[in-house]
């Protein structure tokens, strides 16, 4: 799923998983390269009018997120929260799970 340049995650079918309604307020933090978005009534961002989620600057600059930069959004409806998966940290787990495979040794 892409971003586009304010922030915004521009993935309708992400945003329907949560079932988030406009002015939702939100907390977004960052857990160990990830960013976690989850519903909470003290939080200070909010879901936009027309239903999307913007992720702050600041949070963009803790992942090194640039405009248009493709992420992977996990939607956990137990939970009720969303995960952003960042590329270099999505970089990392592919590759601790092909050396987990391949022993260290990448042919």
């Amino acid at each position: 799923m892409t971003r586009d340049s304010r922030g915004r995650i521009a993935d309708r079918t992400a945003m329907s998983e949560p079932q988030w309604v406009s002015g939702l307020p939100l907390n977004i933090r960052e857990r160990r390269g990830l960013i976690v978005v989850s519903a909470d009534k003290q939080g200070v961002f909010k879901v936009t009018k027309e239903g999307y989620v913007r992720l702050p600057a600041v949070v963009r600059q803790w992942c090194r997120l640039a405009a248009g930069d493709r992420v992977l959004i996990v939607a956990e409806s137990a939970s009720n929260r969303l995960v952003v998966h960042p590329p270099a940290r999505l970089d990392e787990m592919i590759g601790q799970a092909h050396d987990l495979v391949f022993g260290g040794e990448h042919e």
